[in-house]
């Protein structure tokens, strides 16, 4: 159950396309003058050292944030880099902030910041970090150990009835899909209008296909999904070939973004020749649905 500890894939092909939507996504809330929380269900340390011996262990940024640095990106990749190195004063990327601390460097002094982790050893760290923060930081953030699913509802709606909502597990446990769309379908009872952005492994696993096929089920809410495949999946079944990016009431201008972007990133960071991306949202299925009804002889 506690096995998994996000240093080993800092900074690789998942976290820049997560990290890069979130930080779109910030700048968008960022643009009314309301304030929002940021609620991270599954929070990690916050940030890492990209030098250390977890990160170094398999070195997976060499394959993801490595590949972006000195190219010439499009607008949404420029900004999430642009991010990152507010971390790295010194030019080098050796600090690679996470969810949480990509979100702080975002948030105004009236916004705040609430995080869950159940990891011991992950929530000692990310207690430690958050201590190295300024004082004016830390006021705007609560944490909680515990299990993020469950401990989710309990903050919706926030007072602020603004939100966004990162649901961000692991995967390694196969019942984290269902708990997944399940923590989804409750928030959206107690927050309709919240932003809610899922990731998900793109992984040889029955669960994962059958969560992005409930989750592209869901009525009555807008939604995007972009997902980034770097590689053909192995022979034997095992690892993960890419990732993606599920978005309940995305700002408006998130899909022209994304759409300028993923052909970007296929190519950036491809490991082989079957390296590709999709781009989906029901706007899209309700078009298709009307121009098929038109063309129906009867009508219906």
């Amino acid at each position: 159950m506690f096995s998994y500890r996000h240093a080993f894939h800092a900074a690789n092909h998942a976290d820049v396309i997560k990290h890069a939507t979130v930080v779109q996504v910030l700048d968008y809330f960022n643009q009314k003058e309301a304030p929002y929380w940021v609620i991270d269900t599954h929070a990690g340390a916050g940030i890492y050292d990209l030098t250390d011996e977890w990160a170094s262990k398999n070195s997976e940024h060499e394959s993801g944030l490595d590949r972006l640095l000195g190219a010439k990106p499009p607008p949404m990749i420029a900004r999430y880099l642009e991010t990152i190195e507010q971390f790295n004063p010194d030019g080098e990327a050796r600090f690679y902030p996470g969810s949480p601390w990509l979100a702080l460097s975002l948030l105004r002094p009236k916004d705040r910041l609430r995080l869950f982790e159940l990891h011991p050893t992950e929530f000692r760290n990310l207690g430690l970090n958050i201590a190295s923060l300024a004082s004016e930081d830390q006021k705007k953030i609560q944490t909680y150990e515990r299990d993020g699913f469950a401990g989710l509802k309990a903050l919706l709606p926030p007072p602020t009835r603004r939100a966004v909502t990162l649901i961000d597990p692991s995967y390694e446990d196969k019942s984290d899909y269902r708990k997944t769309l399940l923590c989804l379908q409750e928030a959206l009872k107690r927050f309709p209008t919240g932003c809610y952005l899922i990731w998900y492994p793109l992984v040889q696993r029955r669960e994962a296909t059958e969560m992005v096929r409930a989750l592209e089920r869901l009525h009555d809410v807008n939604w995007l999904n972009a997902s980034l495949t770097v590689h053909r999946p192995s022979r034997d079944g095992l690892g993960l070939h890419g990732s993606g990016i599920f978005i309940v009431n995305p700002p408006w201008t998130l899909q022209k973004s994304l759409k300028n972007t993923l052909p970007w990133l296929a190519e950036t960071l491809a490991q082989d020749k079957f390296a590709t991306f999709t781009l989906r949202s029901n706007e899209a299925q309700k078009q298709a649905s009307k121009g098929a009804q038109k063309r129906s002889p009867s009508g219906k």
